[in-house]
């Protein structure tokens, strides 16, 4: 499998720090170390409290956490850039105190090796809580289901019976986000919403992310699915 050098240098407004690590392609990362004191973020900085984090990537997309390593929960999560392209604005996140047992951690894909196909992920969040979505050799054009990045569970699986109230999508580079779309059971349409290109682009609204939509009250059925139409650059 392809791999990549990620990177994360968080900080608040008296410090900040540097995380990276060369994480393996289409899997949740072993935790990213400091780049001086090789050491976790949770056992370099307990109880700093951080409101900025800039995760880069080298080429094709990448999503980021910050997880306790005792318990699995997650207190932070976002979307990286291609290296150069971050934003510091773009970068700003909820004042988030950091663990003992914190780990950083991301989940990178490369550019699609084959032409007129990319991969995407979506972070979505419901009442059950959130989870990174992903989809794969994506043909232009053509709607492609995502499934969860760690089970392969249908959106209806993972979420079944709870109200869906953000999406995130994240596409690879230089590919454009046409549309997302999730269909009941019986495929008929419940929800569609166009999407757009982001990074190095004059129609691009961000860096990070393709899509971004809050405030939604999205009920998800037993057989609900989601699917991403892309084109590639």
């Amino acid at each position: 499998m392809s791999t990549q050098l990620c990177s994360v240098t968080i900080g608040n407004p008296s410090m900040s720090k540097i995380f990276n690590a060369t994480v393996t392609d289409g899997q949740w990362s072993t935790p990213l170390l400091d780049t001086i004191s090789s050491q976790n973020i949770g056992i370099l900085t307990p109880n700093a409290v951080y409101n900025w984090a800039q995760a880069e990537y080298a080429a094709g997309l990448c999503a980021f956490r910050i997880q306790r390593s005792d318990t699995l929960s997650v207190s932070m999560r976002g979307w990286g850039v291609k290296a150069g392209q971050n934003c510091y604005k773009s970068s700003v996140m909820p004042p988030t105190r950091i663990n003992p047992t914190d780990i950083l951690t991301v989940y990178a894909l490369p550019v699609d090796a084959t032409a007129n196909q990319s991969n995407a992920l979506a972070w979505i969040t419901t009442t059950k809580g959130t989870e990174l979505f992903k989809a794969v050799d994506i043909p232009d054009s053509t709607d492609t289901e995502m499934k969860s990045a760690i089970n392969e569970m249908e959106l209806g699986d993972s979420f079944f019976n709870s109200m869906m109230q953000s999406i995130s999508v994240q596409v690879e580079d230089g590919a454009t986000l046409v549309d997302v779309t999730i269909k009941d059971a019986q495929g008929g349409i419940q929800w569609v919403v166009q999407g757009n290109v982001r990074g190095a682009s004059p129609a691009s609204t961000s860096n990070h992310y393709n899509l971004d939509v809050t405030g939604m009250g999205l009920s998800i059925g037993k057989g609900y699915r989601i699917f991403v139409q892309t084109i590639t650059g």
